[in-house]
């Protein structure tokens, strides 16, 4: 997912994707244990998109802070 993706939905939108993709981490890490993960890179994108949103989330309430 691009960065202006993120940055066009709302706070409450990119809290909800960010608890959906904690769920898909912790059952992407299941699977590659069980060894019944099949595409290995759907984890460092999950992983990435995971981060790109944090730190939006966080420059947004740096942002609020600060104005």
């Amino acid at each position: 997912m691009k960065a202006s993706d993120i940055r066009a939905k709302s706070e409450d939108e990119l809290k909800q994707q960010l608890v959906d993709l904690r769920k898909e981490a912790f059952n992407l890490r299941f699977q590659k244990a069980s060894g019944q993960l099949e595409n290995t890179a759907r984890v460092r994108q999950v992983r990435r998109t995971i981060a790109q949103i944090k730190t939006i989330l966080h420059q947004r309430q740096a942002g609020a802070g600060a104005a």
